[in-house]
């Protein structure tokens, strides 16, 4: 995918602060690492404020975070360039920036940019401490893209899924949960698994398939920019993280009331449906459906 070389005034990126566990957040996190096991320790989209119990999504907070927006005295630039992996990573947020702010702005709704953090090995957010195990994931409190680049070579050596489109599409995913947090669906699925917990892996898998949806759209608004065997490369991605492939890669039984994110087959009708309509609306049946 031929996505345009970022802007730094329009991209908010940052390190991430300590690979520590300030506070005994680790211990907490810890039911995170057992889930990560239990599928393969291979998942992405892992959202650490559902295992802690303390995502507070009433509003998107801006809070600092671990050290200043851009780190110790470096420029977005200069993060950015660290590595190829996170030059793509700016690229694909800045692009993601571009097109989901004028669709807020379409409907009335008020738009903030989430920040791209990079870190290694480990780190501290608003939702509490996590390892590069865990794999990307969006914390909410912050407003936070976390990610350790060098899963995407995990992605590619353990799953095979490989290609740039691949790891477009983790991040399109991970800003598809920022998008959620906005327009409030994040919250209310969190409400509805409060009354009703008997489903709350039902309703995570929704909320998870509706945010590979969001990152069909993204790429579905930037058919210009795709390639061949982009298409082939998402679909493989797809298939790769589904929680059958996972459990079965583990050498556990599968079993859909485990399910989190959703099968294979769901993962990827649900980014074909973004990406062959490129409405954002369609993917709102995937919620409307729990």
């Amino acid at each position: 995918m031929r996505l345009n070389p970022f802007n730094p005034d329009s991209i908010q990126v940052r390190r991430g602060g300590g690979g520590g566990f300030p506070g005994g957040g680790g211990g907490q996190l810890g039911c995170g690492a057992i889930v990560i096991a239990l599928v393969g320790a291979l998942v992405f989209g892992i959202d650490p404020g559902q295992m802690l119990g303390t995502m507070q999504e009433a509003g998107v907070q801006q809070q600092a975070g671990p050290g200043s927006t851009y780190g110790a005295g470096e420029s977005a630039t200069e993060i950015c360039d660290d590595n190829p992996y996170a030059t793509e990573s700016c690229n694909a947020l800045a692009s993601l920036n571009q097109t989901w702010q004028p669709l807020f702005a379409q409907a009335g709704a008020q738009f903030q940019q989430p920040t791209l953090v990079f870190y290694q090995g480990g780190t501290s957010s608003g939702c509490g401490s996590a390892t590069s195990d865990a794999g990307p994931f969006y914390c909410p409190a912050d407003a936070g893209i976390y990610i350790d680049t060098s899963f995407y070579d995990t992605m590619a050596q353990q799953l095979g899924a490989q290609g740039d489109f691949a790891r477009y599409y983790v991040m399109a995913h991970e800003y598809g949960h920022h998008v959620q947090t906005l327009t409030g669906i994040s919250a209310a699925i969190r409400r509805a698994q409060q009354q009703r917990p008997q489903q709350a892996n039902q309703l995570q898998v929704l909320m998870e398939l509706q945010a590979d949806c969001y990152a069909g759209v993204w790429a579905g608004r930037n058919r210009n920019l795709i390639e061949p065997g982009d298409f082939e490369e998402g679909m493989t991605a797809a298939s790769a993280i589904g929680d059958d492939a996972l459990m079965q890669g583990a050498g556990r039984s599968v079993n859909p009331e485990n399910f989190t994110h959703g099968s294979s087959q769901q993962r990827m009708q649900a980014l074909r449906m973004g990406l062959e309509s490129g409405d954002e609306t369609q993917c709102d049946r995937i919620v409307e459906a729990g």
